[in-house]
C-alpha cells in the first residue's frame, strides 16, 4: 500500500490503476499507428510523466517533441488566449501527430494548440489525454481520441499534475485537501 501525502484527501487512481490505463492506451495507439510516422508532442510540464510511460507502452516507431504554452485567465480558469513559450523543434508536416496531455478541462488551450499545429500540415492530428475532468454543465472545446479515464471536478495532483509546482512526483493521482489551495 502506498503512503498517502498528508496534503492529499484521497487517492483517486493508484499506481496500478495508472499502469493499466497506460498499457491499454499504448496498445490502442500501437494498433492505430502501425506503419505510420508518429510524433508524440507533450504539453509541458504536466504531461511529461504520462508521456514517459506512454511512449514505452507504444510498440511502434515514434518521435517525441515538447511544447510549453501559457494560457491567460483568472488563474483558475483558462481564457483560451494562449502564448507559446516553447515551440516544436521538429517539422510535423506530413507526419501523424498525437498531442499528449495530462488533463483536459475546458479544452480551450488545447483547441488553440490544435489549430496552430493543424496549420503546419500534419498527416493527422489527434489528442491523448490522461484525465478528462467531468465538469457539470460544461462540454470540453475538443473531443480527444484517446482518454485514460474521466475524473471528478476536483483539484487533482500527482503523476505530473501539480499545485504551485508541487506534488508532480506522487506516483498516484489524488484529490488535494481544499485547505492547501484556498
Amino acid at each position: 500500500m502506498e503512503t498517502i501525502h498528508p496534503d492529499v484527501e484521497t487517492v483517486l487512481f493508484s499506481e496500478e490503476d495508472i499502469a493499466e490505463m497506460v498499457k491499454r492506451l499504448g496498445a490502442q495507439i500501437s494498433e492505430d499507428y502501425k506503419g505510420k510516422d508518429l510524433v508524440l508532442i507533450a504539453v509541458l510540464r504536466g504531461a511529461v510523466v504520462f508521456m514517459g510511460d506512454l511512449m514505452r507502452a507504444i510498440d511502434a516507431p515514434l518521435a517525441i517533441d515538447f511544447m510549453a504554452v501559457s494560457s491567460y485567465g483568472d488563474g483558475a480558469k483558462s481564457s483560451g488566449i494562449v502564448r507559446i513559450i516553447k515551440d516544436l523543434d521538429i517539422d510535423i508536416k506530413g507526419r501523424d501527430v498525437l498531442i499528449v496531455e495530462d488533463i483536459l478541462d475546458s479544452g480551450l488551450t488545447l483547441k488553440y494548440l490544435m489549430k496552430n499545429l493543424s496549420s503546419r500540415n500534419p498527416a493527422s492530428l489527434e489528442v491523448c489525454t490522461f484525465l478528462w475532468k467531468d465538469v457539470e454543465g460544461k462540454q470540453a472545446a475538443i473531443d480527444p481520441k484517446y482518454v485514460g479515464t474521466h475524473c471528478p471536478d476536483a483539484f487533482v495532483v500527482g503523476y505530473g499534475l501539480d499545485f504551485a509546482e508541487r506534488y508532480r512526483n506522487l506516483p498516484y493521482v489524488g484529490i488535494l485537501k481544499p485547505e492547501v489551495y484556498e
